[in-house]
């Protein structure tokens, strides 16, 4: 397989599940998936826990919260922009990963789309790994552990990767999102992603993610099967969704 090919191969995966980037075209991972109008709304949810202490406080009613997105600026992954704020974080990113959520909406969706993206296989074991084991919470979490692992070990034999580096950059945006819910134990976002398609198209998909308020910062439910792909749909129209704005910025 040539270069262009690989780097073309990882463009429309990333799309079709908001990143991961090993296992198939957009038309395969999304064609057997309803479209994003029609997926009923998710639900936050939270642990026992943080039900009982958010319904103390009152706060349990899911809501779509306003977040104003000035401010927000964007750093480089691995040809992936994604966003960081001074408030509300991530503000801690060494060794690839990323913590430091701020308790609050802006958090959340910044949670989602940093901590969601690092959830992949393309990015080498040192880096999912870590990833997985500390900010990834659900059923289907030990599943997306071993799914990135197979990825990666067929990826890298295939293409030649050895030491457990990364498999390459990703030609992908993460470029809009909407807010399905949103309470201080837990949220829910449909995430955007573009990459460049066919004879000059562009191609995107929408991802649901779920996070949760755990030990002081927040992390992302695993996807149903350890799949992200069960989590996307393809998307046709913006119609809905908040555009993220100021890409190319850097720090």
């Amino acid at each position: 397989m040539s270069p262009a090919t690989r780097t073309q191969r990882r463009c429309l995966l990333a799309v079709a599940i908001a990143v991961a980037v090993l296992t198939g075209g957009l038309a395969l991972a999304v064609s057997s998936r309803p479209p994003v109008s029609s997926r009923a709304a998710a639900k936050p949810i939270p642990s026992a826990s943080q039900r009982g202490t958010a319904s103390a406080r009152g706060q349990d009613q899911p809501r779509v919260p306003q977040v104003s997105l000035e401010g927000l600026r964007w750093y480089d992954f691995y040809g992936v922009e994604l966003p960081f704020s001074a408030m509300a974080g991530p503000r801690d990113t060494r060794r690839g990963v990323a913590a430091g959520f701020a308790h609050d909406p802006l958090g959340a969706l910044l949670a989602s789309v940093n901590i969601g993206v690092r959830a992949n296989a393309q990015w080498g074991p040192r880096i999912f790994t870590a990833v997985i084991r500390g900010q990834i919470t659900g059923p289907g979490t030990a599943a997306l552990l071993a799914n990135c692992q197979a990825s990666y070990d067929q990826a890298s034999r295939s293409e030649g990767v050895t030491g457990g580096q990364p498999l390459g950059n990703a030609d992908v945006a993460e470029e809009a999102f909407r807010w399905a819910a949103y309470t201080p134990a837990a949220a829910v976002i449909d995430l955007v992603s573009a990459g460049p398609g066919p004879q000059g198209t562009t191609v995107r998909a929408s991802t649901r993610l779920q996070v949760v308020w755990d030990g002081g910062d927040w992390k992302v439910i695993a996807p149903p099967g350890g799949d992200w792909g069960n989590s996307a749909a393809e998307l046709s129209s913006l119609s809905g969704y908040t555009l993220f704005s100021g890409q190319g910025g850097g720090r």
